[in-house]
């Protein structure tokens, strides 16, 4: 989420599908190098499936989570609740019931092995652990203080890790051996870390060997991103030479390959990292001008990237339409 359209929506209370995806050399004219033009992926059975589907008018979606199964899970702005749709038949329902627009979803994911998402509060500066076998909020935490916005979350072994994007500081839930939740803890950023004077920090992800974390900095050089050190909260940069991501939000690690969706931008800029997150090369950038309606956050299903568009570019009202469209991965 950025500062330029989602501050504003979020302190306001705040389809045709498929088509062809341009890919497009870095630092070359907007030319396309190739396309991933299909109207469907294929399924299990030999069938197509659709590159996309539908999610209900006025649901301002932000966040994307996919599992090990053809399900994705979209977090809802308007209302704070959570729609499961079959990526097979595009068909979905809620499966987590909102609180209303003072406790929306932003990010989110899913912790397949103890049938839970995890789902960042936004300005309600709200952590909330809901169970997906009931639908049902089983933790919530408050944390920060006036002022912050609790924007992306990652997953590790040890831990869940929530951005803030109004103050220079992570907030770390620990994972127990089976699970459990334990206190809430804030860790500051420091080092090459740039705090502007609003919107910074935005979508987070694990480096390639696990080790530390990567944060995306809209702020420091135009915008980068940042390997920060999970146990002191130490950032350094990390050189992706001239390439800015000044609308980076919404981080997906696959492999190596780091997908910074650049939603403002209608892109998604793929990086490609070393092992360590401490270098990286721009591979590409991903456009698709006819089904692109600024997406903000990226999952990936077999072999495509599925992206909901937020539409911030609109005014949201209940029959706004909004829906979740995919291209092919790189």
């Amino acid at each position: 989420m950025h500062r330029s359209f989602a501050r504003r929506r979020l302190l306001q209370g705040a389809v045709a599908l498929g088509g062809a995806a341009l890919l497009t050399p870095l630092g070359a004219a907007a030319e396309a190098a190739g396309s991933t033009a299909t109207t469907g992926t294929a399924g299990s059975a030999g069938g197509r499936w659709p590159s996309g589907f539908p999610l209900p008018n006025g649901f301002q979606p932000e966040g994307i989570a996919i599992g090990t199964r053809p399900y994705a899970y979209v977090g809802s702005i308007a209302h704070g609740s959570v729609h499961r749709a079959s990526l097979a038949t595009g068909r979905g329902r809620t499966v987590v019931e909102g609180a209303g627009p003072d406790h929306p979803v932003i990010g989110l994911k899913l912790d397949e092995q103890y049938g839970r998402l995890f789902l960042c509060g936004g300005v309600s500066r709200e952590i909330r652990v809901a169970d997906l076998r009931t639908g049902r909020v089983v933790r919530s935490y408050t944390v920060g203080s006036e002022g912050t916005m609790v924007n992306d979350v990652v997953l590790t072994p040890g831990a869940a890790w929530f951005t803030d994007s109004y103050k220079a500081q992570l907030y770390r839930l620990p994972l127990g051996r089976r699970g459990e939740l334990g206190a809430v803890t804030t860790v500051p950023l420091s080092g090459d870390w740039v705090q502007g004077a609003d919107f910074t920090a935005n979508g987070i992800a694990r480096t390639p060997d696990g080790r530390a974390l990567i944060v995306a900095d809209t702020v420091a050089d135009g915008g980068s991103l940042m390997r920060v050190d999970p146990r002191t909260g130490r950032a350094r940069k990390v050189d992706i030479g001239a390439l800015q991501l000044p609308y980076a939000d919404g981080l997906l690690l696959l492999g190596r390959t780091l997908y910074v969706v650049q939603q403002q931008l209608n892109a998604i800029d793929v990086v490609e990292l070393n092992e360590a997150g401490t270098r990286g090369r721009a591979v590409t950038r991903i456009t698709d001008p006819a089904h692109f309606r600024i997406p903000t956050t990226a999952a990936a299903w077999g072999g495509r990237i599925y992206l909901p568009n937020a539409r911030f570019d609109v005014v949201p009202t209940p029959d706004t339409d909004y829906d979740v469209v995919s291209v092919r991965k790189v």
